[in-house]
């Protein structure tokens, strides 16, 4: 559904206005290669926070606190 719907929004803006619809298809696989170290950094963020998590609630757990 939601290739189908940026598919629709894409001819929208064809219709519109031509030349940056081919700007954003010939920008969007720079965009992508570009938001991949921001993708990997949040992806260890959220492992360390769940870890710091895991720490703090380690001595509940281990008095069977619930």
């Amino acid at each position: 559904m939601k290739i189908l719907l940026t598919l629709l929004l894409w001819g929208i803006l064809l219709a519109l206005c031509w030349p940056l619809a081919l700007l954003v298809l010939v920008a969007w696989p720079f965009l992508w290669l570009l938001s991949i170290p921001f993708r990997i950094v949040a992806t260890l963020m959220e492992a360390l926070l769940a870890l710091v998590k895991a720490l703090l609630f380690l001595p509940a757990r281990m008095l069977g606190s619930r």
